[in-house]
């Protein structure tokens, strides 16, 4: 099937603000709003799942009778691209399909996967639809094997050359491909291995209680602990992660053994060298500019979080930190939750001020229930926007609990339904944007809140608060996603000599995260096993640099908007709006901004440094 965007489940970190005392209340007081899913389906028994796997079931086995082995043929005849043209038409309408049957599974799945029914529902048409999409193997690797010139002339026809950008992206991929048979087994052998190893780590990880005070929690409310403004109960919730990580290693340690494993056996039959190869490939970024990026991110850990933390450590007394204070509320912050319909106004607001459109769309998240909120057990943790498939819409899934932070998440993931909105125009093929720059509108939407909160903000020491808050969250988006990546290299790398202990992997982690981190912050004992709940090493293997990627490319574009205003919300629909029909290169050029020039990354990079030489300023 074509290429589709992950589905993202990290929590997002963001910045501390006042909350209007007037409104705050508990996030448990509200009626917090649980997406509606039957614009899919209106259930896991519905007929029309059924109806549809079927249908799934009968235009692969067709698609395969009608096209198979005829490609090359076909297409270098005289009308060859008419005909190409209608296949990938044909496709594209099977793509559409198994997108919103998949999408269903997966939401339904996500909303609790504890649950034995639903995930029953979850595997069987995860099965079902690898078992039909075998019938569609064959297209994209004869598509492949077009000539050069044959494949160029067809797309002289209209009707062909309007899908150019998804044909030249897949033949990318070329280089790549093995024999058929082979491509088909490793397809069908997914189900079995690591979408298994996916979905153990999934329901192990919602399954996973950890005690608190006298109380069993889920993963998501114990990892809230560690924003409280208590230290005590930060301590204790950090303790209680450490203690179940602890005795859950040896589950942990085999997942990530073995889908490492399993990634290096496809890269290596593959023929990729490195072991981010295949990613970058995925993100159609060079490996160079990546290299550069985490080279300049490195390079400026002591300048950005070695000094922010030291400067938070000396707000709170300390000469050091405890790991579990390093997200701790800061002592001259304000107390209280956010109501969910001010966080909702407060993101409304900031969009609507840049662009009308961009406001309108993100409402629809609102008022046409595509937004699941509420904590619930065996609900997936963090945060996502799924793309569904063009003929439907996205769904975003929060665990909202009325922190200061969850209003970004609520930014962020409403920057990615805005992009995912505007994009499924270009349709299913071409709709999915690299990674890299997916991460840039849900960037964007953050970095449009914090600005209008910290304008509308008077209060010297609310002022600081807010800003600190920022400069955490892109520390948590930049140095810290680099520093995933670098763990996620060292792992993967020393995983091709033999099995890795879950205490070697806890090595390997305190490595990095100490060097990340700097010498501000203690990582006490525990800390070593909290690699384990990270659920991109599982399902996205090196996509953590996209986060970097796209605050380092949203802190330049932001200084392209601050400086000249006139135009750009319109060039910035226009770039979300392409989806995966340009390479980011060609996005970007209107900007007049390049990612492979050097500087470009320590240019947004500065402007991290900067907020905290403000920070120091203020004392």
């Amino acid at each position: 099937m074509a290429r589709s965007a992950s589905r993202k489940a990290a929590p997002r970190k963001s910045p501390i603000r006042k909350s209007a005392p007037a409104r705050a209340k508990t996030a448990k007081a509200e009626k917090l709003p649980e997406w509606n899913l039957a614009d899919l389906y209106s259930g896991i028994d519905a007929p029309e799942v059924a109806r549809d796997l079927d249908r799934m079931d009968a235009e692969c086995n067709a698609f395969e009778q009608d096209f198979k082995g005829k490609l090359a043929e076909q297409t270098a005849k005289e009308g060859g691209g008419a005909w190409l043209a209608a296949a990938v038409k044909r496709y594209e309408a099977i793509d559409d399909l198994a997108g919103r049957l998949g999408a269903y599974a997966g939401l339904v799945h996500a909303g609790d996967s504890v649950d034995a029914a639903i995930s029953k529902f979850y595997g069987d048409v995860s099965e079902r639809l690898t078992a039909a999409s075998v019938h569609l193997l064959f297209f994209s690797l004869e598509l492949n094997r077009i000539d050069d010139a044959v494949i160029e002339r067809a797309m002289q026809t209209p009707e062909l050359g309007y899908y150019r950008p998804w044909i030249e992206d897949l033949r990318k991929d070329k280089p790549y491909q093995l024999e058929d048979r082979v491509e088909q087994l490793f397809h069908e052998k997914s189900v079995s291995g690591y979408s298994a190893w996916n979905r153990l780590f999934d329901q192990t990880i919602s399954g996973l209680r950890f005690r608190v005070g006298g109380r069993e929690l889920a993963i998501e409310p114990t990892l809230n602990l560690l924003q409280d403004r208590a230290g005590d109960r930060r301590k204790a919730a950090a303790q209680a992660l450490a203690k179940t990580f602890k005795a859950n290693e040896r589950t942990f340690a085999l997942v990530t053994n073995t889908l490492a494993k399993d990634k290096e056996i496809s890269d290596r039959w593959r023929g990729f060298e490195d072991v981010a190869d295949s990613r970058h490939l995925a993100n159609r970024v060079e490996r160079e500019v990546v290299d550069a990026l985490a080279g300049s991110v490195r390079a400026a850990w002591p300048r950005l979080s070695h000094r922010y933390y030291a400067l938070k450590a000396r707000w709170f007394k300390k000469k050091k930190l405890a790991h579990w204070d390093r997200n701790a509320p800061l002592p001259f912050a304000a107390t209280g939750t956010i109501a969910w319909p001010e966080a909702r106004n407060m993101v409304l607001t900031a969009y609507r001020a840049f662009s009308p459109e961009m406001a309108s769309i993100a409402e629809r998240f609102f008022t046409d229930r595509w937004i699941d909120a509420p904590v619930r057990p065996g609900k997936a943790p963090g945060a996502f926007s799924h793309p569904t498939t063009p003929s439907a819409h996205p769904y975003v899934l929060m665990n909202y609990q009325g922190k200061p932070r969850d209003v970004m998440t609520l930014a962020h993931e409403l920057g990615h339904g805005v992009h995912q909105v505007l994009a499924a125009g270009n349709g299913p093929l071409m709709a999915p944007t690299p990674l890299t720059l997916a991460e840039t509108a849900s960037v964007f939407g953050e970095m449009l809140t914090f600005k209008r909160l910290l304008a509308e903000t008077r209060s010297p020491k609310q002022r600081q608060a807010l800003l600190a808050g920022k400069v955490e969250d892109m520390i948590n988006t930049v140095v810290r996603q680099i520093a995933f990546y670098s763990f996620e290299r060292a792992v993967h790398s020393e995983r091709r000599n033999g099995e890795l202990t879950a205490e070697r992997i806890g090595e390997i982690w305190l490595s990095v995260q100490g060097e990340s981190l700097g010498p501000a912050i203690e990582l006490r004992p525990g800390y070593e096993n909290f690699w384990m709940y990270i659920p991109h090493f599982i399902h996205s293997p090196f996509y953590v640099y996209a986060y970097a990627f796209g605050d380092c490319l949203v802190n330049s574009l932001y200084a392209v908007y601050e400086n000249a205003q006139d135009g750009f919300a319109g060039r910035y629909l226009a770039m979300l709006s392409a989806g995966g029909t340009k390479h980011y290169s060609e996005l970007l050029r209107p900007f007049g901004l390049d990612a492979k020039d050097p500087k470009f990354w320590d240019g947004g990079l500065s402007v991290i440094a900067g907020m905290i030489d403000e920070l120091e300023e203020m004392g």
